[in-house]
This record gives C-alpha cells, structure tokens and sequence, in this order.
C-alpha cells in the first residue's frame, strides 16, 4: 500500500534575506502576490484526500488561498529555535557565533535551548510515517520550508547534514511516496512551472 504525500512550502512573509527563525508573521503583500501566480499548478492539489498544514500564520494563510481547506497539524510546526526565536541566522551569529557554529556542525546541539535538528527531522519523520495509509490515497502539506527540508531528509534517510543542502523555495512543491518507513521522492512535471520566488 502506498501514499502520496505532497509538501507545499509556504509563500514568503519577508524577503529571503530576512527569514526568522520561527517567523510567525502573516503573509505579506508580496506573499499573496506570489500564491496567485503559482495558484494554477497548486490548486489541483486540493483533490488530496487530507490537506494539512503547519500552525505558522502564513502555512494556514497559503492553504487557504489554495482553497485546502487545511487542518493545522502541530507537528509540522518549524523547529523550536529557543532563545533565538525572531532571529535572522545573521543575528544570531552576531550575538552567538561560537553557539551557531556549534548548531551548523552538530544535528545533535541545542545551543539555543530549544530542539536539535536531529529531534526536529525525527518528529516531522514520525509525523510522516503516522498519515493514514489507502493504497493510492494522497495528501497535501503546506508547511515552512524547513518543514519541508525536514520531511525530505528524513524520507531519503539521509544524513542530517543534508538538510544544509536542499533549497525550498516558497511556494516550490515536492511529493513523497511510499508508507512508514518507505519513501521515495518523486518529481512531477506539472509543478515544474512553479514560479521561483
């Protein structure tokens, strides 16, 4: 029995060089803007039989701008960046750096005091792994870009430095195949049109 399980990131809150950690801001105009060019090739996804997103204002707002209909799932909130909640990584670095070097070269550090990266691939994993299997069945996700890195390390097996290296674009859209356990990445040609944000 298989799943398909299709992650949606986010549309942008702020410009790319501003992105918090845990940002909860609502979706700017420039956001809105964004979801309505890429509507055309996201819209269909609201065929999945589960549409679900991340508690973050702007996971719930693109959702709904998709007409998902999405049921906020608190596993896919972002990491819990602890004291450098409402940081940019250039803040942090600033106030931090031996604690944020520390946090880039071990998936296992809390220096924040919030989750290692380690912990959060793992519950995005388990979250993952719990979706109602129907052989065929599908499912849409909107949640944080991290979210989405999260989930794509974690379906791959690969090791957590590899979260480092996937770029999720706002708005970009990538499934997943599989059960428990098992998955596979897969592309489809019908997102190739999406908009780079």
């Amino acid at each position: 029995m298989h799943l398909r399980v299709t992650f949606v990131a986010a549309a942008r809150s702020s410009s790319l060089l501003a992105e918090r950690f845990e940002d909860d801001r609502p979706l700017d105009q420039a956001g809105w803007e964004e979801v309505l060019r890429a509507a055309n090739d996201l819209v269909p996804l609201a065929a999945a039989e589960l549409r679900y997103c991340s508690p973050t204002p702007r996971s719930r707002a693109t959702g709904d701008a998709l007409g998902y209909a999405p049921l906020v799932q608190l596993a896919l909130r972002d990491c819990d960046m602890g004291r450098w909640r409402g940081f940019t990584l250039g803040e942090a670095m600033a106030r931090e750096p031996d604690a944020v070097d520390a946090w880039l070269a071990d998936p296992r550090s809390t220096p924040h005091g919030g989750e290692s990266l380690l912990s959060f691939i793992g519950r995005v994993g388990s979250w993952l792994d719990t979706r109602p299997v129907d052989d065929g069945g599908s499912i849409v996700a909107v949640a944080e870009p991290a979210v989405v890195r999260a989930a794509l390390v974690y379906a791959l097996k690969a090791p957590p430095a590899t979260y480092w290296n996937i770029d999720v674009r706002p708005l970009s859209a990538i499934a997943v195949t599989g059960r428990a356990g098992r998955w596979s990445l897969r592309f489809d040609p019908s997102f190739t049109q999406v908009p780079r944000v």
